[in-house]
């Protein structure tokens, strides 16, 4: 379809170029009309003129031929090419005309973010209860905030979508800590277990752009990259994250596999808070 439209833009402007060639040639350069003679003033009583015989046509044609300006009609036809050609290389290199092959696996997560951002807002599940972490890896995080509603609603509608895929893909997955006090950063960054790196202020789960995510299998988190499982998942959801244009922490040199952020400095997302 693409190229069927540039085809016909290319006949109209080469049938816009050759009619108003056609229109300077007929009416400005060529086709002045001869000054005409004043007319003499009919006599009186006016003398029966003679019946002149009908020409034949194919004179004029070939008188006609021959006031053509053959040698500015060749200059109007180089003119109109050269503009012709201009048209077509300025649409070949800027790529109007070329539509870039988009793989079915990107084309359908482009249009399920598409369709969670504008068409429907996902509703985020409810928080995780403290209890289910006490006997976890990590028994902190069940003071942990995992409330939907401190976090930025643009970054929660692609946090959720990266959750639906993953879900479609067989790893269910769900949200351990959002929100996060500069006070816990700090004892976090403190801590013995090397969690962050990033201290109060300077991470983006203080200002709701961040969520820490884990995979669940059988009513339990698991959250050791260490287990099988658990790796497949947090591999998918680094694709899963990075397809949605988000951060994922498994990229890092300091790999936080279950880590998620909004793409951008902090100052550059919250400049219009």
């Amino acid at each position: 379809m693409a190229e069927l439209n540039f085809w016909w833009l290319m006949l109209l402007m080469f049938g816009l170029v050759m009619s108003l060639g056609w229109i300077g040639w007929r009416f400005f350069y060529g086709g002045a009309p001869a000054t005409l003679a004043p007319m003499p003033r009919p006599a009186a009583t006016p003398a029966p003129q003679p019946r002149l015989p009908r020409r034949p046509l194919w004179p004029e044609l070939l008188a006609w031929r021959r006031r053509l300006n053959w040698h500015a009609i060749r200059w109007l036809l180089m003119a109109a090419a050269v503009v012709l050609l201009i048209i077509l290389v300025t649409l070949q290199m800027a790529g109007y005309h070329v539509l870039r092959a988009l793989s079915p696996q990107a084309y359908d997560r482009t249009q399920h973010i598409q369709l969670a951002l504008k068409d429907e807002k996902l509703v985020p599940p409810p928080a995780l209860p403290p209890s289910i972490f006490v006997s976890s890896e990590r028994p902190s995080l069940a003071y942990a905030d995992r409330d939907w509603s401190k976090l930025d609603p643009r970054f929660t509608q692609l946090v959720l979508t990266v959750i639906a895929r993953m879900q479609e893909r067989g790893y269910p997955i769900v949200l351990i800590e959002g929100y996060r006090s500069p006070e816990r950063q700090d004892a976090l960054a403190d801590g013995d277990v090397h969690v962050t790196n990033a201290r109060g202020g300077r991470s983006k789960h203080q200002y709701g752009l961040a969520a820490d995510l884990a995979p669940m299998r059988e009513g339990r988190i698991v959250l050791s990259e260490r287990d099988p499982w658990a790796w497949e998942a947090y591999q998918a959801l680094g694709e899963e994250a990075q397809a949605a244009g988000l951060v994922w922490g498994g990229g890092w040199s300091f790999k936080d596999y279950g880590h998620v952020e909004m793409k951008g400095p902090i100052a550059a997302l919250t400049s219009g808070r």
